[in-house]
């Protein structure tokens, strides 16, 4: 019986890169989108010309109910779970003294509420099959200040500890848990950033490894965890940012 790994926020950027990289592994696959389900079913379309069998599911994962609804609907596809990569995201991009009540339940409910709530549903599935990975994506707004970044940055921050205390707490599972924060990449994401331009300038002048981040160096890193070559790294964050967050 094929691994199963689910993704979500897979039908587009990273979360689409990670999802096709893990079908070519060898994985089924099942990805959550939560508006355009023709950029699922593409995405769909492709892993089955892998020669993968991939499922579809509309879920808002910041929604509690919505949540659970997801893991339901996933258990009348697949039989099993070994990696669930933790990759949907959602938040407001404005300066601190803009920000509303509602743009911080939103964030945070989105990037780390849901984080929590969706390895609790995961573990419960990887231990009936002997263990599985979990790898968060986190990003360096969770280390440092980025303009108008505040509720992301926080959330990411949310997202690296709950990564620490769910690798104690689901390793007598059998179950590794960690995380990798991305430096700047050229995704759809990027676009609602208000100071693009001058994040892209900053990415392609100020890292060390002479180029910016690509969303396969993301996904190589993701590979990596879930590798048995990773079985030993527990609870970490492994940045990829081409050196970026080593200078000023």
């Amino acid at each position: 019986m094929a691994k199963v790994a689910m993704i979500t926020g897979g039908s587009r950027g990273l979360g689409k890169e990670i999802a096709i990289r893990l079908a070519k592994e060898g994985y089924d696959i099942a990805l959550s989108f939560v508006r355009n389900r023709k950029k699922a079913e593409e995405v769909q379309a492709e892993i089955k010309g892998i020669g993968r069998n991939c499922e579809i599911f509309k879920a808002n994962v910041g929604d509690y109910q919505k949540l659970h609804e997801l893991f339901s609907a996933f258990d009348t596809k697949f039989e099993r779970l070994d990696v669930f990569v933790n990759n949907a995201a959602s938040g407001v991009l404005k300066p601190l003294m803009e920000l509303q009540e509602a743009h911080w339940d939103w964030t945070m409910d989105v990037n780390a509420k849901a984080y929590l709530f969706a390895s609790q549903e995961a573990a419960k599935r990887m231990e009936k099959s002997g263990g599985g990975k979990i790898v968060a994506l986190s990003s360096i707004g969770a280390i440092r200040y980025l303009d108008n970044y505040t509720t992301v940055g926080v959330s990411k921050a949310a997202v690296e500890n709950l990564t620490r205390y769910l690798a104690v707490e689901l390793a007598p599972m059998g179950i590794n848990v960690n995380a990798v924060s991305g430096g700047l990449i050229e995704t759809d994401a990027l676009n609602h950033f208000p100071n693009k331009e001058e994040l892209l300038q900053d990415a392609l002048s100020k890292t060390p490894a002479g180029q910016m981040v690509k969303s396969s160096d993301l996904a190589d890193a993701v590979l990596f965890l879930v590798s048995d070559s990773a079985k030993m790294i527990c609870g970490q964050t492994i940045v990829v940012d081409g050196g970026r967050t080593l200078l000023v």
